[in-house]
């Protein structure tokens, strides 16, 4: 693992921010507020990772485009009432951001978030100034299409060898698969250490934090 990588792009909800509850809290209440079925935590789980329009298509298949659409703005009203600050983030993962960069790791985030929705958590979290560049899922395609990692790797001019995705969910495993991408796989998020093997992954990890030993 030593000197293996360049890059380190990270997912952002159940990766660094620890989200994944209140994301369920959020998508559930906006379930409740559009009188649409209320999808289990486990559902939810499963489809964090994806773009919202993604999201909202897979947990209520049988709503129109006007109820999805609601049900994605009443989500994101009910996500950012919350005030996003550093204690948001796991424990240790701005010293471990920080570090990282001090070795000479340039960091990225792929994120199935909307760009507005990443900026304001970034800025809340006070970690913006430690990645050099950041894809979301209204910008390119959703996971796991590979091209957001595409797109990152071609604007900082970095071999596909020299990359390493790190991701809570089985379509961030796959969106390292389908870019040729080796990934690391972290259980504080969505998805179970068993599901995130199924996509075979270099490492799984407990936390984020946990790469400081390895790399």
């Amino acid at each position: 693992m030593k000197n293996r990588f360049d890059l380190i792009i990270f997912d952002w909800d159940g990766t660094l921010m620890d989200s994944v509850d209140w994301i369920v809290h959020c998508i559930q209440q906006a379930a409740a507020e559009c009188a649409c079925d209320i999808p289990s935590a486990a559902a939810v789980k499963d489809i964090i990772g994806l773009s919202i329009d993604n999201a909202t298509r897979q947990l209520f298949p049988g709503v129109d485009t006007e109820t999805r659409q609601r049900l994605a703005e009443v989500y994101g009203k009910a996500f950012f009432s919350k005030q996003i600050g550093p204690t948001d983030l796991f424990p240790g993962v701005t010293a471990m951001l920080e570090r990282l960069r001090g070795e000479g790791f340039r960091l990225a985030v792929a994120t199935g978030k909307k760009r507005a929705g990443l900026d304001q958590a970034i800025r809340g979290t006070g970690v913006a100034d430690l990645f050099c560049t950041t894809r979301s899922s209204d910008q390119t395609a959703s996971k796991p299409d590979p091209l957001m990692v595409a797109e990152i790797l071609a604007e900082l001019g970095i071999d596909r060898q020299r990359a390493l995705l790190v991701g809570d969910s089985a379509h961030d495993m796959q969106m390292a698969a389908n870019a040729r991408v080796a990934a690391a796989g972290v259980t504080c998020g969505a998805h179970s250490r068993e599901t995130l093997q199924q996509y075979k992954p270099l490492l799984c990890l407990d936390y984020p934090t946990d790469l400081l030993e390895l790399l």
